[in-house]
């Protein structure tokens, strides 16, 4: 199953079963409004605090991607899950409603990616029958911790990135109809010095290239082997950096053609959204809703997921430190072409 040193490779091909995708308003406005399971009005989904709001999506999300898939939650052997939340509150908070056996995960925003692969490592060992995989953000929870409250109504600099507020969850099982996840690369830490909470994009962009070649290099493939190549959370500034990163380190990207997430979610002309989006929602939404449906559809018959992250925390920049990124990337394809 190991294949060259951060990859895997499944002969045992986990089946994605179902997915489910719940959203806010903005994101309900953007381009793929339409692609979206469950769409909320307005950020509070009726709770209290915007930290319960976004464990409703976790929970929604959730409990219809396995009612989707024609299961209960006792079928469910794991729920591999995280956030941007300190302490990831809100996938272990919606692990406490739903009553599955939990794996916590940290990824930051590469999370999305992150759950999946080890939802499929499960799968494919034979150490699960059925394994949930999901994560969430909000605009509000995020900005909160990790910048300043929407309340205080601070001037964003350009280079700055607008969390989804979505979450996106996807049922992976041992046999059945469906994509399959053909193989996984778990990526490095890396640390280019950046140390502006308001510059993720220029962050993330090396560790998404570092992905990118070490699956190309462990799996022996090019990057016209897949349809579509996604970075997760990179938007105007990360995309730009990673196709020049790309284009110096001489990876054939013309061969394919190469997206990401944060700038697929928003219309940046019409939305006030600075570079684009962000968040553990943002791949999560976008990958299990948009995506998900063009493969199922024939549209497109092999995709590469490559979930960015950056691995900061509010202490961590009160002391000084850099910010170390992260990216994990999933290849996802067709079932009847395997």
């Amino acid at each position: 199953m190991l294949k060259g040193r951060q990859s895997w490779l499944f002969h045992k091909k986990p089946v994605i079963l179902e997915t489910a995708t719940v959203v806010g308003p903005d994101e309900a406005a953007g381009p793929l409004g339409d692609q979206f399971d469950i769409v909320y009005d307005d950020w509070t989904l009726g709770q209290p605090s915007w930290e319960k709001a976004e464990r409703k999506l976790m929970e929604d999300a959730a409990k219809l991607a396995v009612q989707k898939a024609g299961l209960k939650e006792d079928d469910i052997n794991f729920f591999v899950g995280g956030d941007l939340m300190n302490q990831i509150i809100s996938a272990s908070f919606a692990a406490r409603t739903l009553q599955i056996p939990f794996l916590g995960a940290f990824g930051a925003c590469s999370t999305s990616m992150e759950t999946l692969a080890m939802a499929s490592i499960l799968i494919s060992s034979g150490g699960a029958r059925y394994v949930l995989a999901g994560t969430c953000s909000h605009n509000c929870t995020a900005e909160k911790q990790f910048r300043y409250p929407t309340e205080y109504g601070s001037q964003k600099p350009p280079t700055a990135q607008y969390t989804v507020t979505g979450a996106g969850a996807a049922v992976i099982a041992s046999t059945g109809e469906g994509p399959v996840v053909t193989a996984a690369t778990i990526g490095r830490v890396v640390d280019m010095g950046i140390d502006d909470p308001f510059n993720m994009g220029a962050a993330m962009a090396p560790a998404a290239v570092d992905t990118m070649k070490a699956h190309f290099a462990d799996l022996e493939r090019q990057p016209g082997y897949y349809d579509l190549i996604v970075t997760g959370d990179l938007a105007r500034v990360g995309y730009d950096i990673a196709v020049e990163l790309l284009r110096e380190q001489k990876v054939p990207m013309q061969q394919t053609t190469y997206k990401d997430c944060g700038l697929m979610i928003y219309d940046r002309e019409k939305q006030q959204v600075q570079a684009g989006g962000s968040g553990c929602g943002c791949s999560a939404t976008v990958t299990y809703g948009h995506i998900l449906k063009q493969i199922r559809k024939g549209e497109l018959n092999r995709v590469l997921v490559v979930a960015t992250g950056s691995l900061l925390s509010p202490l961590s920049y009160q002391q000084g430190e850099t910010i170390p990124c992260i990216a994990h990337a999933v290849a996802i394809e067709r079932g009847d072409l395997t």
